[in-house]
């Protein structure tokens, strides 16, 4: 991917056009940080400038929405990485929606939302879904007719996950906090993507022998470091 990117940028470059993510954050959460460090890295490893817009936790709301409203009318930024969720006194959907849909790399406006239900359409599928895929993708392993379980809910991984499940035809169950028996029904999945942001909440009894499991969980636990959804050692011990 790394390749494929360098080259896709080189060549944007060479035609006059310089490839920018603008990544937006409010506040200093560590789990926003650590995912901003992320993209940065990941962006300057294959050509794409960024700008970054740094606000403070308690910023207005109308701070922010003048940051969208600069970058949707800057021809310079090309995508905006918009880090989530806001702080409490902020209206999230009002924010979201002020985005353009051409720039919403990360799936969150309804143009983006609507494209990832109707499979195609304005905007982009958010990216960590799309990952999942890609994922899946690279190992070769074909979705159609297997039974897939994503744990979460959220706008930004677990609907649009599931959506991306059911376009490869694969047959979807989404599990979140209300869920009766959220082990039993994990164990007869075939692909388990867990998205429930709760470090290493997902334990042995969620498993079954064979499975391909997608931890895209961002927590910094009891001891400080970052770590996923999944308990790596006991999910390692028993899934493919």
């Amino acid at each position: 991917l790394n390749e494929t990117l360098r080259a896709e940028a080189e060549s944007l470059r060479q035609t006059g056009v310089f490839p920018r993510l603008a990544i937006v954050r409010v506040g200093e959460r560590p789990d926003d940080l650590a995912y901003e460090r992320g993209a940065m890295k990941r962006c300057e490893a294959v050509g794409v400038d960024t700008l970054n817009f740094a606000l403070p936790e308690g910023a207005p709301e109308k701070e922010l929405l003048a940051v969208i409203d600069q970058i949707n009318n800057d021809d310079s930024v090309h995508g905006c990485l918009l880090l989530q969720p806001l702080p409490k006194h902020m209206d999230e959907r009002a924010i979201r929606q002020a985005l353009n849909p051409a720039k919403d790399v990360d799936g969150i406006t309804a143009a983006s939302l609507f494209s990832v239900v109707a499979g195609g359409g304005p905007g982009f599928p958010p990216c960590t879904p799309t990952a999942c895929l890609e994922v899946l993708d690279h190992y070769n392993i074909d979705l159609a007719g297997k039974r897939a379980v994503v744990i979460g809910r959220s706008l930004v991984v677990g609907k649009p996950a599931a959506m991306l499940l059911l376009q490869r035809n694969a047959t979807v169950t989404i599990c979140h906090t209300k869920t009766r028996d959220m082990p039993a029904l994990c164990r007869q999945a075939d692909i388990l993507i867990v998205a429930a942001g709760r470090a290493g909440m997902i334990g042995r009894d969620y498993f079954a022998p064979g499975q391909v499991v997608i931890d895209v969980g961002i927590n910094i636990n009891e001891q400080g470091k970052l770590c996923g959804d999944v308990n790596f050692d006991e999910a390692q011990s028993i899934v493919s």
